[in-house]
C-alpha cells in the first residue's frame, strides 16, 4: 500500500507502507521519480529522469508541505 498524501502541479507524494523508518517521502511525476529525505531537513535522497528544474519545484513543494507530510507519516506509521 502506498498512501498518496499530497497532489500538486502533476507531482504525486506518497509513502510506501513497508520501508525504513527515517521520514522520507516519495514522490512521483510523469516522467520520473524522486524520494527526499524530511528529516533531519528536507534533501533529495533520490532521483530518477527528473531534470534539475523540477527537483527544485518539488524540493519547494515538500518544504511547504513538511508538517502536512510528518503528521500523515505519523498516522500511517504510527512513529
Amino acid at each position: 500500500m502506498s498512501p498518496t498524501v499530497h497532489r500538486e502541479r502533476g507531482y504525486r507524494l506518497f509513502f510506501f507502507s513497508r520501508e525504513e523508518s527515517r521520514k522520507h517521502v516519495h514522490v512521483a511525476a510523469a516522467d520520473g521519480e524522486a524520494k527526499y529525505w524530511l528529516e533531519p531537513d528536507v534533501a533529495l535522497a533520490h532521483n530518477h529522469r527528473l531534470t534539475s528544474r523540477q527537483l527544485r519545484e518539488i524540493e519547494t513543494i515538500v518544504r511547504e508541505r513538511r508538517d502536512e507530510i510528518e503528521a500523515a507519516w505519523q498516522q500511517h506509521f504510527g512513529h
